[in-house]
């Protein structure tokens, strides 16, 4: 039982007729903004904010409550995750704050100086006058066979009507359909189409991708412990190669749509086994690498884009050191370097060509104040965490949650 995904294509149209090509929706998006109404030279000094998002859980009271994950696994969906609401709001916030979306490869350029060096740049981004540039990047897009059982979506696909919808199945009554407001994906379409001044040039978001269980809830991962002889194994490729070809024009419509951009495909790596790149060895992020080009980069294209996995920085320390991981990365093409901090901080590097980014993480953590409380106030710039925070549902925290209520009563126990 599937919701309308729109019109089907009536291929049988008058013999001899050429049937003009419908408009894009996005089209209005891409082109809403024209150059003259770019006045305001947002420079290098200038921050650009960034957010990023873990898969949103569709369905939060299964999440919490009534599936069957162990206590450990439902406290880690309301540390690391946002529920639909709270997405909704998030996003409704920013736009409302004056933030416009920008695409990442428009902020950083590799340019080659006088002295024949390349180093990374921050460019000056003209924007329309009271715009603040935000990127937002959804981590972990591929639709783990965990979260399937937990109450997420299960894959994107592509609707009769040629956009981007979100299968999913509901795990009380088991029906599968397709819907365009349960997943962060959609629903960020959504939103940009009916506010369409919230994106400069019909920018969205950049997708951080693994590999080891495919992209984009495809199974298109190779498995390297069936041995070519293996009987399983000619079952195995012919379901891989099948998946292959079901995600391409997935892949498509998401670069015509504004996700990836059609001139730079701006997918980052989130390392093929989402690996930790501060304390594993350069041997096995050498093999991570090379199966993540290899799987996933051959579907999504080059970039130089990398989100690390945990937060957790090469050699430890990228910053104040270029230790043999690091300079490995970057000979592997990533020029930016993105983490996870407490504000969107960004470092050039002075020896090798690549800048250190920080991104800030919306999620059950920070909008319980964080250990301390006070991610209630750095994340007021972009929303007020108490008035965003869905404490019906979520989990109740008892003593812990007392730490809030010197914030205001949305943060007392969930009653």
């Amino acid at each position: 039982d599937q919701q309308n995904t729109g019109p089907a294509c009536d291929c049988a149209g008058d013999q001899g007729t050429a049937t003009p090509k419908p408009a894009d929706p996005y089209d209005a998006v891409r082109t809403y903004w024209s150059e003259d109404q770019l006045t305001q030279a947002w420079g290098p000094e200038q921050p650009v904010e960034h957010l990023f998002f873990h898969p949103i859980i569709a369905y939060p009271q299964w999440a919490f409550h009534d599936c069957s994950a162990t206590q450990s696994e439902k406290e880690g969906l309301d540390d690391w995750m946002v529920t639909v609401d709270e997405f909704n709001k998030i996003i409704q916030s920013v736009y409302d704050k004056g933030f416009i979306l920008v695409a990442m490869e428009d902020v950083w350029s590799e340019v080659t100086g006088e002295d024949g060096v390349a180093r990374m740049q921050r460019n000056t981004l003209m924007l329309p006058e009271g715009k603040k540039p935000l990127v937002i990047s959804f981590d972990d897009v591929n639709y783990y066979e965990y979260m399937l059982e937990q109450g997420f979506t299960s894959k994107l696909v592509l609707g009769d009507d040629g956009q981007i919808w979100a299968e999913c199945t509901d795990p009380y009554t088991k029906q599968t359909f397709l819907t365009q407001d349960l997943d962060a994906t959609t629903l960020l379409d959504q939103f940009v189409l009916a506010h369409p001044d919230f994106s400069l040039n019909g920018a969205k978001a950049i997708f951080s991708l693994t590999g080891y269980q495919g992209i984009l809830g495809y199974r298109t991962q190779n498995d390297i412990d069936i041995a070519a002889d293996d009987p399983a194994r000619p079952a195995f490729d012919a379901n891989r190669a099948a998946e292959i070809e079901a995600v391409k024009p997935i892949l498509q419509r998401l670069k015509e749509t504004g996700w990836p951009s059609a001139v730079v495909p701006p997918f980052g790596s989130h390392t093929w086994g989402h690996i930790n790149l501060s304390s594993w060895s350069l041997e096995k992020i050498q093999r991570d690498t090379v199966r993540w080009q290899e799987e996933v980069g051959t579907l999504v294209g080059p970039t130089n884009i990398l989100f690390y996995p945990h937060g957790a920085r090469p050699d430890g320390d990228d910053w104040h050191t270029t230790g043999p991981v690091f300079q490995y990365l970057q000979n592997q093409g990533f020029r930016v370097f993105a983490s996870v901090g407490v504000n969107s901080f960004s470092y050039v590097k002075k020896d090798i060509s690549a800048v250190i980014c920080d991104r800030m993480h919306p999620d059950g953590t920070t909008l319980r104040g964080g250990n301390t409380g006070k991610d209630v106030e750095r994340y007021m710039p972009f929303y007020d965490c108490r008035e965003i925070i869905d404490l019906e549902v979520r989990p109740n925290l008892g003593d812990v949650g007392l730490r809030h209520e010197a914030l205001g009563p949305a943060f007392g126990r969930a009653q």
